[in-house]
């Protein structure tokens, strides 16, 4: 698909307040409410706006420490990686799970209440999951949204 300047603007403005109705997006970028509309739709349509997301502050509800965790499978052949993801998407405190490639086979995001409590789920929840061999923590200290290519 095909995107003008216009689908842009509308897909960034979406990016910072998914909130925005059409009527809104329409005004700030010179369109009508339904000509606005038939455009959001269109972007939902081809899936390149895929869904509308509510950013939780977490700390704001008492998880003040956000780690992420380095995971390397310890047998990968005798457990699959889809009861290891299985296991480990059980876990209310892990946010994102990514498969990636490179020195860990997962990330993981873990929000905790503090340090004590990453330890918890550490050693009660994520050492325990099948297949679990090294890994490594990252603690969150700052964040900045950026701002995609868009």
């Amino acid at each position: 698909m095909m995107l003008d300047d216009v689908d842009r603007a509308f897909l960034r403005d979406l990016s910072e307040d998914a909130t925005l109705s059409a009527g809104e997006l329409g005004r700030r970028h010179g369109l009508s409410q339904p000509a606005a509309w038939r455009r959001v739709k269109r972007l939902q349509a081809e899936g390149i706006l895929a869904g509308r997301r509510v950013e939780i502050d977490h700390e704001a509800l008492g998880f003040g420490v956000t780690v992420f965790l380095g995971i390397k499978l310890a047998t990968k052949g005798r457990v699959s990686l889809e009861d290891f993801e299985r296991a480990v998407a059980a876990i209310p405190e892990v946010q994102l799970v990514h498969h990636v490639l490179g020195l860990y086979d997962y990330r993981l995001r873990i929000v905790a209440r503090d340090l004590t409590d990453f330890e918890r789920i550490l050693r009660r929840r994520i050492m325990t999951l099948p297949g679990v061999g090294e890994f490594e923590a990252n603690v969150l200290l700052s964040e900045e949204r950026l701002p995609g290519p868009i």
